[in-house]
């Protein structure tokens, strides 16, 4: 597979480490991940936004892991937040999560389903 972070001249330039699209060419694989929660497998959930959202990306680096894939082939990422308070803090867990990984990005500030968790983290991967 290749991919491509494309960033349209035209269009507003991407800000915060992800890319406004990603071209996929010769995939074989696709993996859709469902919304991964803040509860770790023993069912804690920590309090703060920080330990929340490293939990939320442990879960999505699992789900990949599942499947025998990583990061590096995440191509979409939706981060649902239950308050843009936490878009700074939003943005730094997610590139310590993916490093230099660019991928095509959406952040949506919305009610989440328990009122406990402070951010919600869906993905495709692809290879």
């Amino acid at each position: 597979m290749h991919k491509t972070s494309v960033n349209a001249g035209s269009a507003p330039k991407a800000v915060g480490g992800y890319a406004q699209a990603v071209h996929v060419t010769d995939a074989r694989e696709f993996l859709f991940i469902s919304g991964q929660i803040p509860v770790a497998a023993d069912n804690d959930v920590p309090t703060d936004f920080a330990a929340q959202a490293q939990q939320c990306w442990a879960n999505v680096m699992a789900q990949l892991r599942a499947a025998g894939m990583g990061a590096e082939d995440l191509i979409k990422v939706t981060i649902f937040l239950a308050d843009r308070k936490y878009a700074l803090e939003n943005r730094q867990a997610r590139q310590a999560a993916l490093g230099g990984n660019e991928v095509a990005l959406t952040v949506i500030i919305t009610g989440i389903f328990d009122t406990a968790w402070l951010l919600e983290i869906e993905a495709v991967a692809a290879r």
